[in-house]
């Protein structure tokens, strides 16, 4: 028989075998044989490894029991993040109703008694809210929006107690003083996120993960988490279908610490904090939903990674039905009013930024055009939205000959399918300088403004590089061209061909304008920074 990667993928994960060696895997047992079935799990020592000596008498016992499970210990950094995030909303809410207090007129020692209860009850309402939950920690922009949501929430609150006369006098200072300590709650939770992420760099304030599934599954993800600090995921191992034959995963170090069978002993044995399963098949469910009623009551995570990788989790929903909750994924929006509004934003963006800064336009055209030979302006064929070709425009940052000495350098290519060099010496000093804070770029907000380019999308492509295209990176078409971008600012040209290929098609998929004004501040970091500029 024929073995297909369907059938070996059900095997890698089927359910662990029902054998007294694994007791924690068998099914309650029936009426007809009880006894023999509590005599079999009595002389197999049926205590997890993750459970403590049962209470219950063994008859009518629950194999899955997660009452007598032994239940880690919220870790320490998760206890003081939290406490910091809850004290700064507190300060927040006090620091707001402070600064407003002369400007709402006099308020009795009852309206300040009032007030001191209202910032007690902020980070109160945050937490009835979900706002402080650890899954939200370092990732997502779900947090914030928790915020916002408690503060229309509290606005509203505010607007109703306007009604009650005990209430006169301090309503303006609630209407007035929400909105501001909404703001300075976002801008305490973004600096203690960024707080994390540094921390999270340097390996602290993370959750030790032990990756289950194949191999190749592993070593992908393994890989993803690794890029992803912010994630704080730390890999401590990973359990196999056949841990003998698992040198891909031994030469990128990652440890194989046992087979699917023993994924619960593992985590006991590592300290993990939560089991991630990397495949999925038909039997997966199943597998899945054994595990975690083993890990029940250990307040150990158990997460799927389910293969969708290009897909953000706003494009992701669950959809009920009486046999079986179903996951549908969304589709891209490449039309709509939020198109227009994208568009119509570009357009306005561009004509302010060229009338502003019409004068250093000037004054870096001059200087490109009195430094070396040549014209001020380089103008290249690009391949834009839908295929349609425009010709991009750039300050000259190389000598007039570039294109022609092309060929002589390709050996020393550094990249796949683009062209870099770290040492171009066809670049001038002058264009050297335009590339490192990305001052070449700016003519091309000549392009935004007849609609041929965006302020954020993936990078312009040559048209020998689109011949080369396969099916994923034509997706990039479906969108106009962008002066940043998502790869651009995560490494620009340090990035591999993959990573870069990975990092345009993610934001293709999972376009919003949140993530174009996320993308946008990260640009001038980087730029700041010089990061990947050569």
């Amino acid at each position: 028989m024929t073995d297909t990667s369907a059938e070996r993928l059900d095997d890698d994960l089927a359910p662990e075998p029902r054998t007294a060696t694994s007791p924690a895997l068998m099914p309650p047992p029936s009426p007809a044989d009880d006894s023999r079935e509590i005599r079999h799990l009595a002389e197999a020592n049926t205590v997890p490894a993750l459970s403590r000596t049962p209470v219950l008498p063994t008859r009518g016992r629950p194999v899955y029991d997660p009452f007598t499970a032994r239940r880690r210990q919220t870790p320490e950094w998760l206890v003081a993040y939290t406490a910091t995030l809850v004290m700064g909303d507190v300060v927040a809410a006090i620091a707001a109703a402070c600064a407003l207090m002369p400007f709402t007129g006099s308020i009795s020692a009852h309206g300040l008694r009032l007030a001191a209860i209202g910032a007690l009850a902020w980070p109160a309402l945050l937490m009835s809210l979900s706002t402080y939950a650890e899954r939200l920690h370092g990732t997502g922009a779900v947090e914030y929006r928790r915020v916002a949501i408690g503060g229309v929430v509290a606005v509203a609150a505010a607007g109703y107690a306007a009604q009650v006369p005990a209430f006169v006098g301090l309503t303006r200072l609630l209407l007035i003083g929400v909105p501001v300590a909404t703001v300075l709650t976002l801008l305490n939770h973004a600096l203690n996120r960024r707080r994390l992420h540094a921390a999270r760099r340097r390996g602290l304030m993370t959750k030790r993960v032990v990756l289950v599934g194949r191999d190749s599954a592993v070593l992908d993800l393994a890989h993803r988490l690794r890029r992803d600090p912010a994630c704080g995921l730390e890999v401590v191992g990973a359990c196999v279908p056949q841990p003998p034959t698992t040198q891909s995963l031994e030469r990128s170090q990652i440890a194989v610490l046992g087979d699917l069978t023993q994924v619960v002993r593992v985590v006991d044995e590592v300290g993990a904090d939560a089991v991630v399963v990397a495949s999925a098949s038909e039997t997966a469910g199943k597998y899945l939903r054994d595990l975690s009623w083993r890990l029940e009551g250990t307040r150990i995570d158990v997460l799927a990674a389910p293969g969708l990788l290009e897909v953000a989790p706003h494009r992701l929903q669950i959809r009920p039905t009486t046999s079986a909750p179903l996951l549908q994924i969304r589709e891209p929006e490449f039309r709509g009013h939020r198109r227009v509004v994208k568009g119509v934003l570009d357009r306005v963006a561009a004509t302010a930024l060229l009338t502003l800064g019409l004068p250093l336009l000037v004054v870096i055209g001059a200087v490109v055009r009195f430094s070396s030979p040549g014209p001020a302006l380089y103008r290249q064929r690009r391949v834009g939205k839908r295929g349609v070709c425009f010709d991009v425009l750039k300050f000259r940052s190389m000598v007039v000959d570039a294109d022609r000495q092309l060929d002589g350098l390709l050996p020393q290519n550094e990249a796949t399918v683009l062209f870099k060099m770290r040492r171009d010496p066809r670049v001038t000093p002058v264009g050297r300088f335009l590339r490192r804070f990305s001052l070449d770029e700016l003519p091309q907000l000549v392009n935004v403004l007849k609609g041929q380019m965006s302020f954020v999308g993936p990078r312009p492509a040559l048209e020998r590089e689109v011949a080369r295209y396969g099916p994923d990176m034509h997706r990039r078409l479906l969108v106009k061209p962008g002066i940043t971008g998502l790869w651009q600012v995560s490494g620009r040209s340090n990035l591999s061909w993959d990573e870069a290929v990975e990092l345009d098609i993610r934001y293709v998929e999972n376009w919003s304008l949140g993530l174009d004004l996320a993308i946008l501040l990260r640009t001038i970091r980087a730029v700041v920074r010089r990061a990947g500029a050569y």
